[in-house]
């Protein structure tokens, strides 16, 4: 117990840059919170919105053929990667951020 003692004393009674450790450690978790929960939001309507598209394209009301969408990933998909590694590499990812984003998904 006396490594624990000594763990959770560093833990509460440090600072980092005058902001108290437990709120440096809670900040990477509501973030998690906060992008677990869009993330679910966002995988709602993508469902939503693939299945008017496929409905659509049965219907002959809408020409989706895998040349077109070649093109478009090709044309957007270099953009997106690049706009999704800059975003990754801005999140506090760690323990704290993981378990956020599984709760913010699972509860969203």
């Amino acid at each position: 117990m006396g490594l624990i003692d000594d763990l959770l004393g560093f833990i509460t009674s440090g600072s980092i840059a005058g902001i108290p450790t437990l709120v440096v450690m809670a900040i990477p978790f509501i973030i998690g919170l906060i992008i677990g929960f869009l993330v679910k939001k966002t995988l709602k309507i993508a469902i939503v919105v693939g299945i008017i598209v496929v409905i659509v394209n049965y219907l002959g009301l809408f020409g989706l053929s895998l040349g077109a969408l070649k093109d478009i990933a090709d044309q957007y998909g270099p953009t997106t990667i690049h706009y999704a590694v800059l975003l990754i590499g801005m999140l506090p990812l760690g323990l704290g951020f993981i378990i956020g984003l599984i709760i913010g998904f699972l509860f969203g």
